[in-house]
């Protein structure tokens, strides 16, 4: 596969990220609590991730809490050290994102932010899709120098997303990259790949893994009242991550032969064009004789 299609895993451990390096992703988002979509990873975690990921790259969202995205000035502050640290830890990149309450991109806030993050690259996450206009966030976004947007085209996955994702790409104009995500699985990612024109995709590829535990009380819940697994946990799969690079790779393939075709094409067509040409001399040539 070229250089041009990447494939950025959604790790929500340091296991899932050498998971996904091992599968051949290009990067990975480094996250902690992803039942609240993600929330920025700890020290310890970003550090080991940083030893552990020699051939993949490593971005670390920087997200307080969960919830909505109008952050208070205290928040502000909270992501503007943990900016500071991510990049003390030798982060390639940050993700995050700022609204204003009635539905804009917080330029004041993303200004601030962005002042911090040096020679990181920034990705301006789904608070995207939670926008009230994306055609002008996706101005604003650009205008503050972020290199790209992970978005599902502000439906529930990128598959239903499609054609607003299509739209974001043609405007986009390469000055930013539009990375579909939520949703995308082997299984669709080609179609996505093909019906969009993005060459970035965002997915988590995890499957489900038994605790090793013996000892199981049933009583007893972490989340209290909320019913979660807690003798399950979600790791990033080789084989799913290499199955998705498998179909990019195929889509690939499939558009240079397409190109080979239409350049064999356009060669045949100048080739006859330059025979009529000799022929409309040859008559001349006769006129001439006569």
């Amino acid at each position: 596969m070229s250089n041009k299609c990447k494939i950025e895993i959604c790790a929500n451990s340091v296991e899932s990220a050498v998971k996904a390096q091992q599968g051949g992703a290009y990067r990975v988002e480094l996250c902690a609590g992803i039942p609240e979509g993600g929330t920025t990873p700890s020290f310890g975690e970003i550090r080991m991730a940083r030893q552990l990921l020699q051939q993949t790259k490593l971005h670390v969202i920087i997200r307080p809490r969960g919830g909505d995205f109008l952050y208070s000035a205290m928040e502000q502050e909270i992501m503007l050290h943990d900016i500071k640290v991510s990049r003390q830890l030798g982060a390639d990149g940050v993700v995050f994102g700022c609204l204003t309450a009635d539905g804009k991109v917080d330029m004041v806030a993303m200004k601030k932010l962005m002042n911090a993050v040096g020679d990181m690259s920034v990705t301006f996450h789904r608070a995207f899709d939670m926008c009230r206009n994306p055609q002008e966030a996706l101005e604003q976004i650009i205008e503050l120098g972020c290199d790209r947007i992970l978005t599902s085209g502000q439906e529930a996955t990128a598959e239903k997303g499609i054609s607003l994702l299509k739209e974001l790409v043609t405007l986009a104009d390469d000055r930013i990259i539009i990375m579909p995500g939520c949703g995308v699985n082997p299984r669709n990612i080609r179609k996505i790949a093909e019906e969009t024109n993005a060459y970035e995709f965002h997915f988590s590829g995890r499957t489900t893994a038994e605790s090793d535990m013996l000892y199981r009380n049933p009583k007893v819940s972490m989340g209290g009242t909320v019913k979660i697994e807690e003798y399950k946990r979600d790791i990033t799969c080789p084989d799913i991550v290499k199955a998705a690079l498998a179909e990019l790779t195929l889509k690939e393939e499939n558009d240079k032969a397409l190109e080979k075709k239409a350049k064999e094409a356009k060669s045949k067509a100048k080739k006859t064009k330059k025979d009529d040409d000799w022929d409309d001399d040859d008559d001349d040539d006769d006129l001439d004789n006569e």
